[in-house]
């Protein structure tokens, strides 16, 4: 079994010499271990370093994109460039600890799929980092139905499999066990040291909750939607097309009975409005079921997941 990991960085040239330096600590056995550092749009020279650690260590990959494309990026470009068997991607600010590393691989050979480090002791501002981490994390456990105490820990463990079943797009990299998890990864947490950053600055601030949450709404539309769009914009559509229904009984009855005219009257405006609404959305969930199919087969993607089979020929694994 090989084992690959993955460094995004963004100006860390202060960090990536120490960073490889405790990595080749760790890893004792090199044979078994492949470093994947991508380098996603630095203005530094972070890019220089890694380089010269290229070049005096071989087994070293290192990928630069043409500008900086954000974590989840580059992230997937190393999980595309990985070889081994279990991919590990961790940051390259030095807070997360190599020592980890093969603790992570000893609790995946449990038996599990996905192992999410938890930073239970995390070294970062409480305001600006800790708190909001926080309230992310409870509302990402609730709505995705995996419950982790730390869902933004890059230091992780994914066992190849996975990895080639989700793809990951925008900053989603922090979802990827509630992913993994839909195609029915067993994912397991594990208590990692997390460590002041001695050097650099930190890329990411507290503006990122807005899009963590607009990240949240796509993972649970796909995570429970995905395969039939018309029952979330069906259930809407029948919510519309009831509103209209009473609005419009009400208006009839003041009409008759209260003699208020029915063109001065505004429940008869919303009635149209929720009746237009209701029509909409459900045509909206005919496009999307149209485009569920089309996605599904034209590229022949299975809408399951097998992980073992016995006895039989047909080539089902995924």
């Amino acid at each position: 079994m090989k084992y690959s990991i993955v460094v995004p960085v963004l100006d860390e040239e202060e960090n990536v010499d120490a960073l490889y330096d405790q990595l080749c600590a760790v890893l004792v056995d090199r044979q078994d271990w492949e470093l994947i550092f991508v380098d996603d749009g630095s203005q530094d020279s972070t890019f220089a370093k890694l380089e010269n650690i290229a070049a005096k260590d071989k087994s070293v990959k290192v990928l630069r994109l043409r500008r900086n494309f954000g974590q989840t990026a580059a992230m997937m470009a190393g999980f595309d460039a990985a070889s081994g068997d279990v991919i590990l991607p961790m940051d390259g600010d030095l807070q997360n600890d190599p020592a980890d590393i093969p603790r992570l691989v000893e609790k995946l050979n449990e038996g599990y799929d996905v192992v999410s480090g938890w930073r239970k002791n995390r070294q970062d501002k409480a305001f600006s980092r800790k708190l909001p981490s926080l309230l992310a994390n409870k509302l990402i456990s609730f709505f995705t139905g995996v419950a982790l105490h730390d869902y933004g820990c890059t230091l992780k463990a994914y066992r190849r499999e996975i990895i080639e079943e989700v793809r990951i797009y925008g900053e989603m990299h922090r979802f990827v066990p509630a992913l993994a998890h839909q195609v029915g990864a067993r994912v397991a947490e594990l208590e990692v040291n997390h460590r002041a950053r001695v050097a650099g600055t930190s890329k990411y601030g507290i503006d990122r909750i807005f899009r963590v949450l607009l990240d949240l709404m796509t993972v649970k539309f796909f995570q429970t939607y995905s395969l039939r769009p018309m029952h979330l914009f069906g259930q809407w559509g029948g919510v519309a097309f009831l509103g209209s229904f009473l609005s419009g009984a009400v208006t009839l009855y003041m009409k008759f009975f209260d003699a208020l005219p029915m063109n001065r009257n505004p429940l008869l405006i919303l009635s149209a409005f929720l009746l237009f609404s209701g029509i909409q959305l459900f045509a909206l969930g005919l496009v999307a079921e149209l485009m569920t199919r089309t996605y599904h087969e034209s590229q022949r993607k299975r809408t399951y997941s097998v992980r073992q089979t016995l006895n039989l020929t047909q080539d089902l694994l995924n």
